[in-house]
């Protein structure tokens, strides 16, 4: 029981974590893709000396691994791009929702894999999604911040889907420390080449709080998230990192002074519910 008790502190504080991780977005002073690549690189490093410390295996068991490796680091990679530049457009609290609807997406690329159709209640899920995506915009045009942040939110969402579908399929077998070694790694060196800022003009704000987005708020919350797995059931894992954007937000209003809308709070409880919707019917259907 305590074990439990346990793993759900420490899948508390992760989730915790993955939200304040969209406050980075605001406080950092850059892009999007060059806060992405030195977080990568940064998570890489604290990853790699986690391992290391704690015995684990870096290498892996097979060639072609590596190169699955490679396709998680890229849609990774894509994934925390966007999802960075989705809430520095729209906002945190409307970035974050707009990327929950990654579980929806989820049920509705699986049969493209397994060669089945999606069932009538995740078409209904899908509908809720599209109607709290739609109350999340006040102006549907491309050339307003908010949609094309929303726009870009949902393309995160899809390319974190893509990524967890694959490491399902094709890369189960490695555990969250290891995996995550690899996926920032590639990241971090896909992304290099796009860089900006070079990291000797960053000013001495900016990289301490790389440091902490790539430490604490990457690496810790990546290792807190496998140990939890250790005692509880992956569906309640999922079903508590369905209050991210909870935390996400409730730190955006303490940090930022953001104020979401009465649409945005309605849209986005219609997207959470949905996204709690799909993970618990996933969870149990996996029930014997």
């Amino acid at each position: 029981m305590q074990s439990q008790q346990q793993s759900l502190i420490y899948l508390h504080i992760a989730v915790l974590l993955f939200g304040g991780t969209a406050l980075f977005a605001k406080l950092i002073g850059l892009n999007a893709l060059d806060i992405t690549a030195y977080r990568a690189a940064i998570a890489g490093v604290a990853i790699c000396v986690l391992l290391i410390l704690q015995k684990k295996p870096i290498k892996l068991h097979h060639a072609k691994d590596y190169m699955i490796a490679i396709l998680l680091g890229v849609a990774v990679g894509i994934h925390w791009v966007t999802y960075f530049a989705g809430m520095q457009l729209a906002g945190i609290t409307v970035g974050m929702l707009a990327f929950f609807t990654y579980p929806v997406i989820t049920v509705f690329l699986e049969p493209l894999f397994n060669k089945s159709k999606p069932k009538a209640k995740d078409i209904i899920s899908a509908i809720v999604v599209i109607i709290g995506i739609y109350l999340l915009i006040p102006n549907v045009n491309l050339g307003d911040d908010i949609t094309l942040g929303v726009v870009t939110g949902v393309v995160s969402a899809l390319f974190f889907a893509i990524r967890n579908i694959t490491h399902k399929r094709y890369f189960s077998e490695y555990g969250g420390p290891q995996t995550m070694f690899y996926q920032t790694l590639v990241a971090s060196l896909m992304l290099c080449a796009f860089i900006e800022v070079p990291i000797t003009q960053i000013n001495d704000t900016d990289l301490i709080l790389l440091l902490i987005a790539g430490v604490v708020f990457t690496a810790m919350p990546h290792s807190l998230f496998a140990a939890s797995l250790k005692n509880l059931s992956a569906a309640t894992a999922g079903l508590i990192s369905c209050l991210q954007p909870l935390y996400g937000t409730i730190l955006a209003i303490i940090i930022l002074h953001e104020r979401p809308s009465v649409m945005t709070l309605i849209g986005g409880a219609l997207i959470v519910s949905a996204a709690c919707f799909e993970t618990w019917s996933i969870s149990r259907k996996k029930q014997p």
